[in-house]
């Protein structure tokens, strides 16, 4: 059985991501710290319970289970929190990937999917982002996700064993449909937990920042993708790469938006009752609209979203949420 390093591999995308790796055959290895990610999340593995910098367990578990690929999700990723404290920002996404991507490959990985972010684009004026959009971030966090996937291209320009991978995420949602794991944040800051836990009242009413945007009904549309999906295109990544595919870099989204109020509607539809929200004045740096052009993925990935349907995505989250 072919083993995957999967990073960060006890969070909501990591751990969603290494049940789709044994669905296909592979054994996901957790390397994971557990600041933020849940022991409970790691079924299909092993867990070593260690931190990204610390080279000696990477290259330990490396050597051990004979790892020739790795997927990258472990880092920070509040956006006004890097906003905040850039320093660890910079030291958790920036430093320690480069230690850990040194000893990756310097221990015979050839192979790396690497978890990244529609925040490397900023604030774009278009209907569809296509990923050759030039890039502009406007936070600490999507800068550190634009500097690790230069270092990866000018990886794998200068050692042409390596070839990666970089996934550009629009906004993942939802839970695994068989309830197995799901989001759970802390803090969390994802609109549709958030809402829900509004709707359930485990928190205060949801504050929706803005509603003066030039979108139809003033609130900002984004691009929801069911992180089941998602995870399911890392591991056709995956495969594309083992097959010898280049390094790319790619997004990931439905193509379609929804405005937070659509999102709101959608919850109050499928768990029939109200969604207590106020309103609140615009976040600075909030783009009007995110909605990825992602028909390349689909093209190079032969990968196809199922769950595309925004009820989905939402039943999914609730089931999750009520267990």
């Amino acid at each position: 059985m072919t083993h995957i390093l999967v990073t960060g591999g006890a969070g909501f995308i990591g751990a969603h991501t290494c049940k789709a790796l044994a669905l296909m055959g592979y054994q996901p290895v957790v390397l994971d710290n557990l600041s933020t990610g849940y022991r409970d999340f790691v079924q299909w593995g092993p867990l070593v319970q260690a931190d990204i910098a610390d080279t000696t367990a990477v290259a330990a578990t490396i050597t051990q289970y004979g790892i020739t690929a790795m997927m990258h999700f472990a880092g920070s990723i509040v956006v006004p929190d890097s906003v905040r404290d850039p320093l660890t920002y910079y030291d958790n996404n920036i430093s320690k990937s480069v230690r850990l991507i040194q000893t990756a490959v310097d221990h015979g990985v050839q192979n790396i999917v690497f978890s990244s972010s529609a925040a490397v684009y900023g604030m774009p004026d278009v209907a569809r982002i296509p990923v050759h959009t030039p890039l502009n971030p406007i936070s600490p966090y999507g800068y550190n996700k634009a500097v690790i996937e230069r270092l990866l291209s000018d990886l794998s320009t200068a050692r042409p064993d390596v070839r990666a991978l970089s996934l550009r995420y629009f906004n993942a949602a939802g839970s695994d449909p068989d309830g197995q794991v799901g989001e759970s944040h802390v803090p969390e800051t994802h609109l549709i937990p958030l809402a829900l836990d509004a709707l359930s009242k485990k928190r205060a009413a949801l504050t929706v920042f803005g509603r003066d945007y030039p979108t139809p009904d003033g609130t900002c549309i984004r691009d929801y993708i069911h992180v089941s999906d998602l995870a399911m295109a890392h591991v056709q990544g995956l495969r594309y790469l083992a097959k010898g595919g280049a390094s790319q870099i790619l997004n990931l989204g439905i193509g379609q938006g929804f405005s937070i109020l659509e999102v709101l509607r959608t919850i109050e539809t499928v768990c029939q009752m109200p969604v207590p929200f106020v309103w609140g004045l615009r976040r600075e740096g909030d783009p009007a609209r995110l909605v990825a052009d992602a028909d390349a993925s689909r093209r190079i990935l032969d990968w196809t979203p199922v769950h595309t349907s925004l009820d989905k995505i939402v039943a999914d989250a609730w089931a999750w949420r009520r267990a």
